[in-house]
This record gives C-alpha cells, sequence and structure tokens, in this order.
C-alpha cells in the first residue's frame, strides 16, 4: 500500500487550514501522533499521512464523544 507523505505546509493546502492551525490546534488533538502523522528517524521533522486524515475526515463523532464532551 503506498501512502502520501505531506508537511505541513502541503496538508495546510489540501485541507485549506492555516500551517499554524494546524501545529498549534489540530495536532494532537484530532491529528494523532502514529495514526495521523510521524517524525521520520526520531527527528523534529512531522511527516502526516493522507490517507489517514482523509479517511477520518468524512467520519461523524460518536454520540458517547458528545457526551463526554458535555460533562
Amino acid at each position: 500500500m503506498n501512502l502520501t507523505y505531506l508537511t505541513t505546509e502541503e496538508l495546510s493546502t489540501r485541507i485549506k487550514y492555516d500551517a499554524r492551525t494546524i501545529r498549534n490546534k489540530l495536532k494532537d488533538s484530532v491529528l494523532l501522533e502514529g495514526i495521523h502523522y510521524f517524525r521520520p528517524f526520531g527527528g523534529r521533522k512531522i511527516l502526516f499521512i493522507w490517507e489517514k486524515i482523509e479517511a477520518d475526515m468524512f467520519c461523524t463523532p460518536d454520540i458517547n464523544t458528545h457526551l463526554v464532551s458535555l460533562q
């Protein structure tokens, strides 16, 4: 399976979010390390996995997620 790896700037063009918003708001809240992105060779650079992000963008949250956030 071929995966598409994107930098923060490349991802920002695809999903129409500012690169700063991705780094400060989405990373580690909805984009999770090991699922949506990784750090090659343990370095500082982050590469996002487009296929994982694209699949999750169309998922609707479970009702339990809404209930937990209301508590």
